[in-house]
């Protein structure tokens, strides 16, 4: 049934004449090119409690869709059928393993904190967060690239996970001790998951001598995910423990203090991460490096640029 509802749609984009292709292909990438950047400006400058909250709920949701996806090794739409044709540039694009869907987990868990954040302030803006989570993940579907079942459980998992943030949040409620305790068994869960990740069997099946997903491929975004979150563990101990970053609300410069943070952090990922540390410690441990260096810089080190030059502004005028 689920090949035959995208067959449904793969032929309403067909006699539609593709219309709303480049609409849905927007709004899927806007939920892996632009969300994750959305941590990044609210821990720095709008509220540093729902901005570790953000980053532990993509951290996490990243962590278990890689997790998730290694393990049921589930192939694409396509590969199961070739009866489907994703539409446009969607088949180069969304490559390897198939479910769950990690467009769908990454805008659940970002729309999905927004909405737990502004459920009581801005209902509008809650509202909203709960069309596009919807469109993100109908996108996948009308695109060709997912199943249904790839869409509902990448948000499912991500439902969960906010729920659980959320809740240990209060539990923990600035209890460093338990944070730290928490961060223990955040680091062997990781430590596990690659060593899982790296010694398991995977399918190896080939079509025309080609292989059809390359698992070692694959692994590079479970390292990432796992680099993100050492590098979040690791950064909020520092923060937490020496730094005690306190957000200079009434600082003219803020705003320019995160965004030039937040270009670091683009140059950093498309760029100079590539560069210097992939390149060299290759995709696996260069990329888990990479971001780790990333998300520690966003914890640790920015937020001590952020204070030392807003309150150095202010005292000069």
């Amino acid at each position: 049934m689920d090949i035959q509802y995208l067959l449904f749609l793969q032929n309403l984009r067909e006699v539609t004449g593709g219309i709303f292709n480049d609409f849905f292909n927007s709004i899927s990438k806007f939920s892996v090119e632009i969300l994750p950047y959305i941590p990044f400006i609210i821990f720095w400058g709008a509220d540093k409690k729902w901005g570790y909250r953000f980053f532990a709920t993509f951290g996490i949701g990243d962590f278990l869709n890689g997790l998730i996806k290694l393990t049921v090794c589930a192939y694409r739409p396509w590969i199961r059928s070739p009866l489907i044709e994703p539409a446009g540039d969607s088949k180069t694009a969304a490559t390897g393993y198939s479910f769950p869907s990690g467009h769908s987990m990454k805008g659940t868990v970002m729309y999905g904190s927004i909405f737990a954040w502004q459920k009581k302030k801005r209902k509008w803006l809650a509202v909203l967060c709960c069309v596009l989570i919807a469109l993100t993940a109908f996108s996948r579907n009308y695109l060709g690239v997912h199943t249904p079942q790839d869409v509902l459980v990448g948000f499912l998992e991500s439902v969960l996970i906010i729920t659980a943030v959320g809740f240990a949040q209060k539990k923990i409620d600035g209890d460093n001790k338990k944070l730290d305790i928490l961060s223990l068994f955040g680091i062997l869960a990781i430590a596990a998951a690659l060593i899982y990740i790296t010694h398991k069997k995977y399918p190896m099946d080939y079509v025309d001598g080609k292989l059809l997903v390359n698992p070692q491929k694959m692994m590079n975004d479970c390292f990432q995910a796992c680099g993100m979150l050492l590098g979040l563990i690791a950064g909020s101990f520092i923060e937490r423990h020496f730094i005690h970053y306190k957000i200079p609300a009434g600082s003219k410069n803020l705003p320019l203090l995160t965004g030039a943070g937040l270009l670091l952090v683009i140059a950093w990922k498309n760029i100079f991460g590539k560069a210097f540390i992939v390149s060299l410690l290759g995709k696996h441990w260069g990329n888990l490096l990479s971001y780790f260096i990333l998300c520690f810089f966003a914890i640790a080190i920015w937020p001590i640029f952020i204070t030392k030059w807003a309150d150095s502004a202010d005292s000069s005028e």
